[in-house]
């Protein structure tokens, strides 16, 4: 089945290649010109890309795995992969259809963190000591310029992730250490949350009062004056710096302890959320004037230096709201300022209520953020565990974007992460019985979805090359070079023979070529990546989804109807009442509407189709 299935993708992928060629020629834009909705961002860790220089696995760090965090048989440590990587294999990725690439974090890491016997390594980029430099384990300044000068060749932008939320776990609490806890650098014990109103700024630990007239970081009191009445750290608990790391983070402002709220670790809810450590990780005072300034200019000189095109914020809901319009607003007037008309920010909302997300764009400042929403919907549909009225009541949340439906375009859609884990292994599951075959298919539909619907797609790094994963976080995070970690090499993939215990670069990989279809599609149709959207048929008992795209300049339609169910369904909806002539983009479309304003469709299980009027 598998070779049938290679077979079949090939002869799609050449004939529709041949297909679209014109129609790609006559929609192409320079560089800069693209709009968001424009691109197809592919998403990668560098450190699990591709190993383009051996020498620099270490970071130039001497001991052991506990001191230079590389042990690529270890899905918690550094495994190799670097910036060289990635550019030897720019090709790759802009054969698959992207143009852009979403690159995870790639600032200088502490190197391993955790209490003896449990520490990893910041291979994933998100523990920052130099937030101005690379980090030697992914290569230097001058591998990145290289880097983002043969995707900017290749027409491919770059978005860099970025974090302001937090640092590196340096900073330690003395009521805390010792529990459990080593002496260390940046190993303290358990330290729950005190809040502001049993532990106010005011009052310190024995009683006495400390930071008088220090009126807290509420925004109307965000001013320089306000701070410089906070001199004392010591109200929730007693922050510590260990010797030899006192002038270890980069600026060098990030080294004082008054910059940083030390009320301890978050519990994910109510104020803890803004104010507490995020995993242990340093949570800073971001409502301070100096660290927003700080961070402003930080990030404005990543977009000088290397004229990066976009940023992707980690944390966003964990900042405190008043942050953003700042922050935001002085990335997007320094990118323009630069001639980079077309800055792209999104944030990271992890949520899956539509409302919670609108309410970054609407009241908070963000141009858009990631759909988590989507992302679980598409889930559950898709796996069969709830019907496809589950999605149409996440686009029926699209009118709550700042900009309403036009905002919700705009929206990055993606069915897995780095962080919750690849679609394919939600729908083994949910299934776990499930065949090569129907894996690959519902697989291939989660992408359709993605791809057609509104929003801009989002690939996850190996799920064109069948990565199925074993769940979130770690088990997300499969090596694309010949792995030597255990439980990713176990792992049958989607559609092949192979294993990560192979190298992954299979550019006739059926899914590659299906998500490589679906990518030409979606940049030769203006129709599909910013034509207003329609629910035109959703069940609150069944798989069919059947949403219309329409372009108000020309009325043309394009309809993605897909069937999520194990059998093959027949249905009829409304179209537009200009719509009487089809074509099909994918899968077999009628060619006329049966009447005026309304159209019939068979759709195969687990298939869609893609139609377009004439």
């Amino acid at each position: 089945m598998r070779v049938a299935l290679l077979v079949f993708a090939s002869i799609t992928f050449a004939v529709f290649g041949l297909m679209q060629c014109t129609a790609i020629g006559q929609q192409s834009q320079t560089f800069t010109d693209r709009l968001p909705q424009d691109e197809v961002i592919y998403f990668v860790i560098p450190d699990r890309f591709a190993d383009g220089d051996p020498g620099n696995n270490q970071g130039d760090i001497d001991g052991g795995r506990t001191d230079h965090g590389f042990d690529p048989t270890h899905k918690g440590f550094y495994h190799g992969g670097d910036l060289k990587g990635l550019t030897d294999r720019l090709d790759y990725i802009s054969g698959l259809g992207a143009t852009a690439i979403w690159l995870g974090p790639i600032y200088k890491n502490k190197a391993v963190q955790g209490r003896p016997g449990q520490e990893t390594a910041g291979y994933h980029g998100y523990w920052i000591t130099d937030f101005t430099d690379v980090d030697p384990h992914l290569g230097t300044k001058a591998d990145l310029q290289e880097f983002v000068d043969a995707a900017h060749e290749r027409d491919l932008k770059v978005y860099l992730d970025i974090i302001v939320n937090h640092t590196a776990d340096v900073i330690y609490y003395e009521e805390c250490h010792g529990q459990g806890a080593s002496d260390e650098l940046g190993a303290p014990g358990a330290c729950p949350y005190r809040s502001k109103a049993e532990y106010p700024y005011t009052k310190s630990l024995d009683g006495e009062t400390i930071n008088t007239g220090f009126e807290g970081g509420r925004p109307a009191l965000a001013t320089a004056e306000n701070f410089e009445r906070l001199t004392n750290p010591n109200y929730a608990y007693t922050p510590r710096i260990p010797e030899g790391a006192e002038t270890l983070k980069v600026p060098a402002w990030l080294n004082d302890p008054k910059l940083y709220h030390n009320r301890g670790d978050s519990a994910w809810y109510g104020e803890n959320s803004i104010y507490g450590d995020f995993a242990g990780l340093d949570d800073l005072f971001t409502e301070n004037p100096i660290v927003q300034n700080g961070f402003i200019e930080i990030y404005k000189q990543w977009i000088t230096d290397y004229r990066i095109d976009g940023f992707r914020i980690d944390t966003a809901k964990h900042v405190n709201p008043e942050f953003w319009p700042a922050f935001n607003g002085a990335m997007l007037k320094h990118a323009k300022s630069l001639g980079i008309e077309n800055f792209y920010i999104f944030g990271e909302v992890y949520s899956g209520d539509p409302i919670e997300l609108a309410r970054f764009t609407k009241l908070h400042g963000f141009p858009t953020v990631l759909d988590f929403a989507f992302m679980e919907a598409a889930i559950e549909v898709i796996s069969g565990e709830k019907p496809t009225d589950r999605l149409a009541q996440v686009f029926r949340g699209d009118a709550l974007y700042a900009e309403g439906t036009q905002n919700a375009q705009l929206l990055p859609t993606f069915i897995g992460s780095h962080d919750a884990g690849r679609f394919s292994h939600f729908m083994k599951k949910t299934s776990p019985e499930i065949d090569d075959q129907s894996l690959f298919q519902k697989t291939r539909l989660g992408h359709a979805l993605m791809f057609f619907g509104r929003g801009v797609p989002v690939i996850y790094y190996g799920d064109e090359q069948g990565f199925v994963g074993d769940g979130g976080d770690q088990d997300a995070r499969e090596d694309m070079f010949a792995s030597r970690v255990e439980s990713y090499n176990d792992n049958d993939l989607i559609a092949t023979d192979a294993t990560t215990a192979d190298s992954n670069f299979d550019q006739t990989h059926p899914l590659y070529l299906a998500l490589a279809e679906m990518a030409d599609v979606y940049k030769a149709e203006e129709t599909i990546r910013r034509g207003r959207q329609i629910t035109r048929l959703s069940e609150p008992d069944g798989g069919v989804l059947v949403l219309s795209r329409i372009n108000d300049t020309t009325g043309e339609e394009i309809l993605f109807a897909m069937n999520a169910s194990s059998e093959e369904r027949s249905v009829r909806f409304e179209v537009s009442s200009e719509s009487r002539m089809w074509s099909s983009l994918f899968g077999d479309c009628a060619l006329q509407s049966q009447t005026a304003s309304l159209y019939g469709a068979t759709i195969p299980a687990n298939e869609f189709l893609l139609c377009k009027s004439k």
